[in-house]
Protein backbone atom coordinates (compact mmCIF):
# COMPACT_ATOMS: atom_id res chain seq x y z
CA UNK A 1 0.00 0.00 0.00
CA UNK A 2 1.18 3.84 -1.45
CA UNK A 3 0.36 5.74 1.99
CA UNK A 4 0.87 9.75 2.06
CA UNK A 5 0.61 10.98 5.46
CA UNK A 6 0.21 14.38 6.11
CA UNK A 7 2.10 16.07 9.02
CA UNK A 8 1.97 19.78 10.62
CA UNK A 9 4.51 21.62 12.60
CA UNK A 10 2.74 22.51 16.40
CA UNK A 11 4.38 24.42 19.37
CA UNK A 12 5.19 22.47 22.06
CA UNK A 13 2.67 22.40 24.97
CA UNK A 14 4.73 23.76 27.43
CA UNK A 15 5.67 27.05 24.87
CA UNK A 16 4.38 30.59 26.44
CA UNK A 17 1.90 31.92 23.91
CA UNK A 18 2.42 35.47 22.54
CA UNK A 19 1.01 37.60 19.85
CA UNK A 20 2.59 40.45 17.64
CA UNK A 21 1.85 43.13 15.01
CA UNK A 22 -1.45 44.52 17.44
CA UNK A 23 -2.31 40.87 18.05
CA UNK A 24 -2.55 39.82 14.25
CA UNK A 25 0.27 37.44 14.04
CA UNK A 26 1.65 34.82 16.20
CA UNK A 27 4.96 35.34 18.00
CA UNK A 28 6.92 32.74 16.90
CA UNK A 29 10.11 34.05 19.16
CA UNK A 30 11.36 31.30 21.47
CA UNK A 31 9.22 29.09 21.05
CA UNK A 32 10.16 24.52 20.26
CA UNK A 33 8.22 23.38 17.72
CA UNK A 34 7.22 19.65 17.29
CA UNK A 35 5.71 17.15 14.94
CA UNK A 36 1.51 17.91 15.49
CA UNK A 37 1.55 14.76 17.97
CA UNK A 38 -1.87 13.67 16.31
CA UNK A 39 -0.24 13.26 12.79
CA UNK A 40 2.98 11.59 14.27
CA UNK A 41 1.64 9.19 17.00
CA UNK A 42 -1.51 8.01 15.28
CA UNK A 43 -1.41 8.74 11.77
CA UNK A 44 2.43 8.12 10.95
CA UNK A 45 3.27 5.01 13.58
CA UNK A 46 -0.11 3.45 12.21
CA UNK A 47 0.93 3.58 8.45
CA UNK A 48 4.40 2.51 9.51
CA UNK A 49 3.00 -0.59 10.83
CA UNK A 50 0.41 -1.79 8.08
CA UNK A 51 3.70 -1.43 5.90
CA UNK A 52 6.00 -3.41 8.40
CA UNK A 53 3.36 -6.09 8.76
CA UNK A 54 2.65 -6.90 5.07
CA UNK A 55 6.45 -6.69 4.42
CA UNK A 56 6.16 -4.32 1.56
CA UNK A 57 4.77 -0.80 0.41
CA UNK A 58 5.30 2.65 1.23
CA UNK A 59 5.19 5.38 3.77
CA UNK A 60 5.68 9.29 2.45
CA UNK A 61 5.26 12.01 4.57
CA UNK A 62 3.87 15.78 3.15
CA UNK A 63 3.77 18.80 5.01
CA UNK A 64 2.92 22.67 3.37
CA UNK A 65 5.17 24.79 4.49
CA UNK A 66 8.58 26.81 4.61
CA UNK A 67 12.17 25.47 5.00
CA UNK A 68 11.47 26.32 8.71
CA UNK A 69 9.69 22.86 8.96
CA UNK A 70 12.16 21.26 7.44
CA UNK A 71 13.67 20.17 11.17
CA UNK A 72 9.60 18.49 12.05
CA UNK A 73 10.31 16.85 8.48
CA UNK A 74 13.44 14.71 9.43
CA UNK A 75 11.81 13.96 13.08
CA UNK A 76 9.34 11.85 11.29
CA UNK A 77 11.76 10.76 8.59
CA UNK A 78 13.33 9.24 11.57
CA UNK A 79 10.19 7.38 13.02
CA UNK A 80 10.48 5.65 9.87
CA UNK A 81 9.00 7.33 6.65
CA UNK A 82 10.44 6.27 3.55
CA UNK A 83 10.18 9.87 2.40
CA UNK A 84 9.15 13.28 2.53
CA UNK A 85 7.26 16.19 0.43
CA UNK A 86 7.35 19.85 1.54
CA UNK A 87 4.48 21.61 -0.39
CA UNK A 88 6.98 25.34 -0.80
CA UNK A 89 4.30 27.55 0.17
CA UNK A 90 3.42 29.20 3.67
CA UNK A 91 -0.19 27.15 5.10
CA UNK A 92 -2.56 30.35 4.51
CA UNK A 93 -5.58 28.32 5.49
CA UNK A 94 -7.20 24.91 5.53
CA UNK A 95 -8.44 24.54 2.06
CA UNK A 96 -4.97 26.21 0.60
CA UNK A 97 -2.83 23.18 2.68
CA UNK A 98 -5.90 20.79 1.25
CA UNK A 99 -5.85 21.54 -2.63
CA UNK A 100 -1.94 21.02 -2.36
CA UNK A 101 -1.81 17.80 -0.85
CA UNK A 102 -4.66 16.64 -3.10
CA UNK A 103 -3.33 17.89 -5.63
CA UNK A 104 0.38 15.81 -4.99
CA UNK A 105 -1.69 12.38 -4.15
CA UNK A 106 -3.90 12.72 -7.22
CA UNK A 107 -0.73 12.90 -9.21
CA UNK A 108 1.28 10.47 -7.39
CA UNK A 109 -1.06 7.59 -7.52
CA UNK A 110 -1.25 6.98 -3.59
CA UNK A 111 -3.47 4.46 -2.28
CA UNK A 112 -4.67 6.12 0.73
CA UNK A 113 -3.82 9.48 2.55
CA UNK A 114 -3.53 9.66 6.73
CA UNK A 115 -4.07 12.31 9.06
CA UNK A 116 -4.32 13.15 12.41
CA UNK A 117 -8.04 14.62 13.66
CA UNK A 118 -6.94 17.74 14.12
CA UNK A 119 -3.43 19.99 15.15
CA UNK A 120 -3.08 21.12 18.73
CA UNK A 121 -2.90 24.83 17.90
CA UNK A 122 -5.52 25.21 15.75
CA UNK A 123 -7.92 22.30 16.76
CA UNK A 124 -9.63 22.66 13.00
CA UNK A 125 -10.21 19.26 11.74
CA UNK A 126 -10.92 20.36 8.37
CA UNK A 127 -7.83 19.35 6.43
CA UNK A 128 -8.28 15.57 5.90
CA UNK A 129 -11.92 16.17 5.03
CA UNK A 130 -11.59 18.09 2.55
CA UNK A 131 -8.49 16.38 1.03
CA UNK A 132 -10.96 13.90 0.71
CA UNK A 133 -13.54 15.75 -1.04
CA UNK A 134 -11.03 17.42 -3.66
CA UNK A 135 -9.98 13.73 -4.26
CA UNK A 136 -13.73 12.36 -4.40
CA UNK A 137 -12.25 9.54 -1.88
CA UNK A 138 -14.13 7.87 1.50
CA UNK A 139 -13.57 9.76 4.15
CA UNK A 140 -13.18 8.18 7.80
CA UNK A 141 -12.52 10.78 10.90
CA UNK A 142 -12.03 10.28 14.50
CA UNK A 143 -10.70 6.68 13.93
CA UNK A 144 -9.23 4.68 16.40
CA UNK A 145 -8.16 1.20 14.77
CA UNK A 146 -7.16 0.20 11.27
CA UNK A 147 -7.09 -3.06 9.81
CA UNK A 148 -6.11 -4.18 6.66
CA UNK A 149 -7.22 -7.12 4.24
CA UNK A 150 -5.81 -6.48 0.44
CA UNK A 151 -7.59 -3.30 -0.65
CA UNK A 152 -10.03 -3.26 1.96
CA UNK A 153 -9.80 -1.87 5.50
CA UNK A 154 -12.10 -2.22 8.49
CA UNK A 155 -11.53 1.38 10.80
CA UNK A 156 -13.28 1.46 14.14
CA UNK A 157 -14.48 5.28 14.73
CA UNK A 158 -15.25 7.23 17.37
CA UNK A 159 -18.92 8.49 17.57
CA UNK A 160 -21.27 10.20 20.23
CA UNK A 161 -21.99 7.85 22.56
CA UNK A 162 -19.71 5.01 21.45
CA UNK A 163 -18.21 3.98 18.86
CA UNK A 164 -19.03 2.36 15.03
CA UNK A 165 -16.93 -0.53 12.62
CA UNK A 166 -16.78 0.37 8.83
CA UNK A 167 -15.44 -0.77 5.61
CA UNK A 168 -13.87 0.28 2.40
CA UNK A 169 -12.29 -0.68 -0.47
CA UNK A 170 -9.63 1.07 -2.51
CA UNK A 171 -8.80 4.80 -2.41
CA UNK A 172 -9.53 6.31 1.13
CA UNK A 173 -8.90 9.71 3.70
CA UNK A 174 -8.50 8.78 7.06
CA UNK A 175 -8.08 11.34 10.21
CA UNK A 176 -6.90 8.86 13.22
CA UNK A 177 -7.31 9.84 16.81
CA UNK A 178 -6.11 8.17 20.25
CA UNK A 179 -5.83 4.90 20.10
CA UNK A 180 -4.94 4.22 16.75
CA UNK A 181 -1.02 3.51 17.76
CA UNK A 182 1.41 4.03 20.11
CA UNK A 183 3.80 6.38 20.15
CA UNK A 184 7.38 5.89 18.70
CA UNK A 185 10.82 7.26 19.60
CA UNK A 186 13.29 7.69 17.02
CA UNK A 187 16.53 5.79 17.79
CA UNK A 188 20.27 6.67 16.99
CA UNK A 189 19.82 4.33 13.59
CA UNK A 190 16.41 6.09 12.36
CA UNK A 191 17.75 9.27 13.10
CA UNK A 192 20.95 9.07 11.29
CA UNK A 193 19.01 7.41 8.39
CA UNK A 194 16.76 10.18 8.43
CA UNK A 195 19.43 12.24 7.16
CA UNK A 196 20.39 10.56 3.97
CA UNK A 197 15.99 10.22 2.89
CA UNK A 198 14.84 12.51 0.39
CA UNK A 199 13.09 15.26 1.15
CA UNK A 200 11.31 16.47 -2.13
CA UNK A 201 10.59 20.20 -2.25
CA UNK A 202 7.67 20.45 -5.03
CA UNK A 203 6.46 24.34 -5.82
CA UNK A 204 2.73 24.48 -4.79
CA UNK A 205 0.00 24.92 -7.52
CA UNK A 206 -2.26 27.97 -7.78
CA UNK A 207 -5.20 27.98 -5.23
CA UNK A 208 -6.83 31.31 -3.78
CA UNK A 209 -6.26 31.77 -0.05
CA UNK A 210 -10.78 32.25 1.11
CA UNK A 211 -9.79 33.06 5.11
CA UNK A 212 -7.34 35.27 6.86
CA UNK A 213 -7.05 35.81 10.46
CA UNK A 214 -7.67 39.12 11.62
CA UNK A 215 -6.85 39.04 15.25
CA UNK A 216 -5.55 37.00 17.96
CA UNK A 217 -7.01 36.92 21.52
CA UNK A 218 -5.30 35.16 24.40
CA UNK A 219 -7.98 33.82 26.89
CA UNK A 220 -9.25 35.84 30.08
CA UNK A 221 -6.49 35.20 33.30
CA UNK A 222 -7.69 32.99 35.80
CA UNK A 223 -8.87 34.72 38.73
CA UNK A 224 -7.98 34.17 42.47
CA UNK A 225 -9.17 30.57 44.24
CA UNK A 226 -11.59 30.75 46.80
CA UNK A 227 -10.70 28.08 49.51
CA UNK A 228 -13.31 26.62 51.35
CA UNK A 229 -13.08 24.53 55.30
CA UNK A 230 -14.16 20.97 54.14
CA UNK A 231 -15.65 20.79 57.19
CA UNK A 232 -18.09 24.30 55.99
CA UNK A 233 -20.39 23.25 53.58
CA UNK A 234 -22.74 25.73 54.13
CA UNK A 235 -20.57 28.27 52.71
CA UNK A 236 -19.78 26.32 49.12
CA UNK A 237 -23.31 25.54 48.67
CA UNK A 238 -23.84 29.18 48.85
CA UNK A 239 -20.83 30.19 46.92
CA UNK A 240 -21.90 28.05 44.40
CA UNK A 241 -25.55 29.09 44.22
CA UNK A 242 -25.02 33.25 44.85
CA UNK A 243 -21.30 34.01 42.74
CA UNK A 244 -21.05 31.41 40.21
CA UNK A 245 -24.57 30.67 39.93
CA UNK A 246 -24.12 26.96 38.98
CA UNK A 247 -26.99 25.44 41.37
Amino acid sequence: MKTLVCISKAPDTTSKIAFTNNNTEFDTNGIQFIVNPYDEWYALVRALELKEAKGEGNVTIITVGKEDNDPIIRKALAIGADEAVRIDAEPTDALFVAKQIANYAKENDFDSVFAGKETIDYNGSQVAGMIAELLDWPYISLATKLEMDGDTATIERDIKGGSEAVEVSGHFVLSAAKGMAEQRIPNMRGIMAARKKPLNVVEPVEASKHTEIKNYELPPAKGDVKLVDPENVQELVDLLHNDAKVI
